[in-house]
């Protein structure tokens, strides 16, 4: 009898909408909460992890409180209550040094479009005291390595509950993005994504496929009214 083949699937979440979402504010790592929308974000995004058959077994998180509750909500919505759950600083989001906890539009108008956008989106930039996209790749690619690769090409449905910025990196190793396509990537809050890994361990579909695609779309038009993003995201075909 010919065995069942492995499916090696990693389901990635950015964490549900938070109160620093609704202020419109760097968060970075200060440790906001989940607003009662991102709540329901989570418990949704455990709903159609379920519904698409990519329930986890094992479920790793940043140390921030916005992606551990939304890791909870999540499970507890896709009836994955005994996975194995691990936590990682690596997965942070991004430092934002001296504009952490500061609005958007505030730090636009002190700083002018030009440099907002390279702190928003340059690959190698980072504000003061903060960190930039590359220092998250770095930071995150050993963890990657380490502790979420050999589970998954083991067979083990991954999920991993992270942010923005911390995904933007993972997406752009796992995809094989310039600097220039990665400011194109936004990731929209609470709405899962899948990347399957063939025999060799590559991914696919190139970008992962969105659990509720019309609902990933209405989360990216938000990711762009925040400002400093390239008007167009970035579309794989």
């Amino acid at each position: 009898m010919t065995p069942s083949p492995v499916r090696r699937a990693l389901v990635l979440l950015r964490h549900g909408h938070s109160t620093g979402n609704g202020a419109d504010a760097f968060s970075g790592w200060l440790d906001v909460p989940l607003s009662e929308r991102g709540r329901r974000d989570a418990a949704r995004a455990g709903e159609l992890i379920a519904a698409h058959g990519v329930v986890p077994r094992v479920i790793h998180t940043s140390g921030l409180s916005r992606a551990i509750a939304t890791a909870e909500l999540a499970a507890a919505g896709s009836g994955a209550v005994d996975a194995d759950v691990r936590r990682s600083w690596r997965l942070n989001e991004r430092h934002y040094g001296v504009l952490q906890g500061r609005s958007r539009a505030e730090v636009r108008a002190e700083a002018g479009d030009e440099l907002f956008a390279c702190w928003r989106r340059s690959y190698e930039h980072a504000p003061p005291g903060g960190e930039s996209l590359a220092d998250v790749r770095r930071r995150l690619l050993p963890y990657w390595h380490s502790a979420v690769a050999p589970g998954v090409a083991r067979g083990e449905v991954t999920l991993v509950v992270a942010h923005g910025n911390s995904l933007r990196a993972l997406c752009m190793y796992l995809d094989g993005l310039d600097a220039d396509e990665v400011a194109r990537l936004n990731i929209p809050t609470g709405v899962p994504f899948v990347y399957e890994f063939d025999e060799g361990f590559r991914p696919f579909p190139r970008g992962g496929r969105y659990l509720d695609p019309e609902a990933a779309r209405a989360g990216i038009a938000e990711v762009l009214a925040q400002g400093g993003a390239p008007g167009e995201t970035l579309t794989f075909g």
